[in-house]
């Protein structure tokens, strides 16, 4: 009986994890245990919010040793985390400053000036990617304008799941599923676009050409002196979640569900039409030459932060208040950019109520039906948008990752979308960190074998749409209205 044990490092906005995953392949069984967890969040540093990078690298360690303290030999390494942000290095490998958050306003503006030059159109046919504020391509040029003093020490910037890998095994790496996340890497070449990076005004030797998932980046020396190959997984940790996402065929769609929620669907090909340019999708690199043809949605983002600000720990007792509550009495476009990191959420989400003439969420369980209404019918508006680029409907919607936990939603999004929901596995961005990794030891053939193995594994939930529900009766409605309104345009 042969074992393999693969670590995934995991980490997400708000938290990372070491997990260990113990794979039999006489029997194709996988499990999962959690080795270390530990808290990611934002600090304030020279007016700026950034990552405390020494501090997620000391658990990272703390994660890896933990394992090794067990006398389990491990075969495989792999990290993944949020995309575009990134960590500047001199040429002795030293970090320079320390990384800023997306969620930083330092790029409040700069979106607008490439509108203007290369231009919108221009931008979309090199990279095929959705215009987001954060995005790298105007992080960078934020960068060159406004901390000019670092520029003379950088040699290289990395992103955040590749300087870790660095940080272990002393070689760099660009994978490519996260710097396509960028807007950086031209689509048809998937290489750095010298007209993008010429924008930014970052120099292109900082980049090194970004490698596809699967190879091994280098060794990191354990403190048993073994070496264990550390692998490009697919580093963006919503690639990930789709690896592991086990799509029956091609008329189903995924939803991965967490901090942000990222719809969308498998295409061999991109998307970069006009249609595809005016709803605003992104095509991001995934394994196996697969694109990611998706759109970024706030998701879970805003709960979070509700849950913070009000301090409420029984997030089952408040969803259980919530499910008593009328639906669509509140409703907000989680979309707005006032949501991205506002000094008050409960107070915007509030504002964004009261100025748009309706009732005002005062209650915790009043604000959590508000986010959840607003997020499955915005779930629905997307889909929707999906179906009509591809030209064909879905049959079923799968959702992952943490979110996939939360049944109010879940069967409020099968509602509204008025589609079969298929929820979990929940650790689906680790699992498909772990996919690529035993993909890369030969124990699988290629992504669809490595589903399979997930939905022998893990149990998934069905929500059958309930078309009699509160809110499928108002998305009916709105898209009644929204039929006439077109034919009478």
């Amino acid at each position: 009986m042969t074992f393999r044990h693969c670590v995934a490092v995991d980490l997400g906005a708000s938290s990372g994890r070491v997990m260990l995953a113990r794979y039999d392949s006489e029997h194709r069984t996988l499990t999962l245990r959690e080795i270390h967890r530990f808290v990611n969040c934002l600090q304030k540093t020279d007016g700026f919010d950034t990552w405390d990078i020494d501090s997620l690298e000391n658990d990272i360690r703390l994660g890896l040793k933990k394992v090794c303290d067990e006398g389990i030999r491990i075969d495989s390494i792999g990290i993944d985390t949020w995309g575009v942000d990134y960590v500047l290095v001199d040429n002795a490998g030293q970090r320079v400053g320390l990384p800023i958050s997306y969620r930083d306003n330092r790029t409040t503006g700069i979106m607008s000036l490439a509108m203007v030059q290369p231009g919108k159109n221009e931008i979309y046919r090199r990279s095929g990617i959705q215009f987001l504020p954060f995005n790298t391509l105007y992080q960078l040029r934020a960068l060159v304008e406004q901390q000019p003093e670092l520029l003379p020490q950088v040699a290289h910037a990395l992103l955040i799941p590749d300087y870790f890998s660095f940080r272990l095994t002393g070689e760099m790496n660009w994978e490519y599923t996260n710097a396509t996340t960028t807007q950086l890497v031209n689509i048809n070449t998937d290489d750095w676009d010298d007209t993008l990076l010429a924008w930014t005004g970052a120099d292109k030797a900082w980049f090194g050409r970004p490698t596809h998932p699967g190879n091994v980046i280098g060794h990191w020396i354990c403190p048993q002196k073994n070496q264990i190959p550390v692998v490009a997984v697919a580093s963006h940790d919503t690639a990930s979640a789709v690896i592991a996402s086990p799509l029956a065929d091609k008329n189903s769609a995924y939803l991965s569900s967490g901090t942000w929620s990222l719809m969308g669907f498998e295409s061999r090909t991109p998307y970069t039409n006009d249609a595809a340019l005016t709803a605003n999708i992104t095509n991001e690199g995934g394994a196996e030459g697969r694109y990611r043809v998706l759109k970024n949605i706030m998701g879970l983002w805003l709960l979070q932060r509700v849950l913070k600000e009000r301090q409420i720990d029984d997030l089952p007792t408040l969803i259980a208040e919530t499910q008593a509550l009328p639906a669509c009495q509140f409703l907000i476009n989680p979309n707005d950019d006032r949501f991205i990191n506002p000094d008050d959420m409960s107070a915007e989400i509030q504002a964004a109520c009261r100025e748009s003439g309706q009732p005002v969420p005062l209650q915790n369980a009043e604000l959590a039906r508000c986010i959840f209404d607003s997020l499955a019918l915005l779930y629905a508006d997307i889909l929707q948008e999906l179906a009509d680029l591809r030209g064909a409907a879905f049959s079923q919607l799968h959702i992952v990752g943490g979110g996939c936990q939360n049944a109010l939603l879940n069967q409020l999004c099968a509602d509204a979308c008025g589609i079969r929901v298929m929820s979990g596995p929940i650790e689906a961005s680790t699992l498909g960190n772990i996919g690529i990794q035993l993909m890369t030891l030969d124990e699988l053939n290629n992504v669809d074998d490595f589903r399979q193995v997930v939905r022998a594994n893990y149990d998934l939930t069905t929500f059958i749409p309930n078309p009699e529900s509160e809110i499928a009766h108002y998305q009916a409605q709105f898209q009644s209205l929204r039929q006439t309104k077109e034919l009478c345009a």
